[in-house]
């Protein structure tokens, strides 16, 4: 009986650090270019540093959410690599938004595959290390499509 438990507290501590080791975000080239799509195409509506717009827990005058931070502050990283890689390509529209349009346009003609994953990559940065592990549990089942959408 001790044995089992011992061999579950090692399995835990072993998914937990393979998660942060696999997940963290480290290819400098990555980085670098994840970080320069973001500034061209996110950082305007997103904040320059992920904060997200001002006000963007409250809808505003069209009843639209404005852009939430990507941020540690920010929910992104509740997502999977597979959910984050599809709202960047097709685009999102916030449940709540009292209008029908995509209150985040999709970026599928603008960024490649190979670009979205390097925002994204570039994103996790933005987050707490047991964010980082929470999003890696998050995607494991669901990853980055290997083809495109």
């Amino acid at each position: 009986m001790l044995i089992g438990l011992l061999l579950a507290v090692l399995a835990c501590a072993a998914s937990a650090a393979h998660a942060q080791v696999q997940h963290a975000p480290s290819d400098p080239a990555t980085l670098a270019k994840g970080r320069e799509i973001y500034r061209q195409h996110c950082a305007a509506c997103h904040g320059t540093n992920g904060e997200g717009a001002t006000g963007w827990q409250q809808a505003d005058r069209l009843g639209e959410m404005p852009a939430p931070p990507h941020d540690s502050e920010g929910h992104t990283w509740k997502h999977s690599d597979a959910m984050l890689y599809r709202i960047v390509q097709s685009g999102w529209r916030d449940r709540f938004n009292k209008t029908q349009r995509l209150t985040m346009p999709g970026f599928s003609t603008t960024l490649s595959p190979a670009e979205t994953r390097a925002v994204i990559t570039f994103l996790k940065t933005l987050w707490k290390p047991e964010q980082r592990i929470f999003q890696a549990d998050e995607s494991r089942n669901a990853p980055f499509p290997t083809k495109s959408p």
